[in-house]
């Protein structure tokens, strides 16, 4: 089975960074997309961010616009996302995802808590 392994969460207080990252394992053919969605508990999953393996197109949630940047390494389809200027509103599970072939795939997810 096709893992995403997650890491890099961890507690910050408002103002600080945190780099995430999510490296595929195992077989896994034809990544069009990876990116990173939230949740908090008893609340729908969100989008976070977005990008494309062809051309490193990413797209970003308005919420997160100006602080995050969401970013990939080429061979082994790892995907980062630097968490800028974080806000107590950002704490959050966060899941990597990837599209590969008309399939999804899920991290199993990374807490990050930031404290006022």
């Amino acid at each position: 089975q096709v893992q995403l392994v997650e890491s890099g969460g961890g507690l910050v207080q408002a103002g600080e960074s945190l780099r995430l990252s999510c490296r595929p394992s195992g077989s896994i053919f034809s990544i069009d997309a990876m990116g990173w969605y939230r949740q908090v508990p008893g609340k729908q999953r969100e989008l976070v961010a977005t990008i494309t393996t062809l051309g490193s197109i990413s797209n970003y949630a308005d919420s997160v616009k100006g602080r995050f940047t969401i970013s990939r390494e080429n061979v082994k389809n790892t995907v980062y996302l630097q968490m800028n200027s974080l806000k107590p509103e950002d704490t959050a599970v966060y899941y990597c995802k990837a599209n590969a072939g008309g399939r999804f795939f899920w991290g199993q997810g990374t807490q990050v808590t930031v404290s006022s």
